[in-house]
């Protein structure tokens, strides 16, 4: 009975063993990976059919940058939809696209999602599509998005 024991427990530790070399791996949430190889958080490919989630209002925050945030998030709720979130809240929030974060107050306090919307708003003026500005996302250009232009409320121009 020990050596069925020992026999069996020497095979399931060999057949994890080969598991880790030939299956593909996942790194820990936060661990650096290569852009090529960091699974593309959800979207959805297709523009919505139906009604879109109502975003929370910009009046609710006090910080000028969370709410042009918000504030661009209801402008373009249907490019968003259509966007990835690098922050992985799909993960770790169960969202669809980069529009749940600004259904609730998980944009409000994540500048990975308040870059990705305003990257978003600007090359939607520029006349990008949905589609090509996800692409730019999935390449990483959102991550040179400075925030520093949206801290008055309302922006800019």
């Amino acid at each position: 009975m020990r050596v069925i024991r020992t026999l069996l427990s020497s095979v399931v530790l060999l057949g994890m063993a080969i598991g880790m070399f030939v299956l593909p791996g996942r790194s820990a949430p936060g661990a650096a990976q290569a852009k090529g190889e960091e699974a593309v958080p959800a979207y959805h490919r297709q523009a919505p059919t139906g009604l879109l989630p109502t975003t929370l209002s910009p009046t609710l925050f006090t910080d000028p940058v969370v709410k042009n945030s918000y504030a661009a998030a209801a402008r373009i709720k249907k490019t968003l939809y259509q966007l990835p979130c690098y922050c992985h809240c799909d993960r770790s929030a169960g969202h669809g696209s980069l529009l749940d974060c600004y259904v609730s107050q998980h944009a409000s306090g994540c500048d990975i999602c308040m870059k990705e919307t305003f990257y978003a708003s600007e090359k939607l003026r520029k006349g990008k599509t949905a589609e090509q500005i996800r692409e730019a996302i999935i390449q990483g250009e959102w991550e040179q998005q400075d925030l520093t232009r949206y801290q008055q409320y309302p922006p800019a121009r």
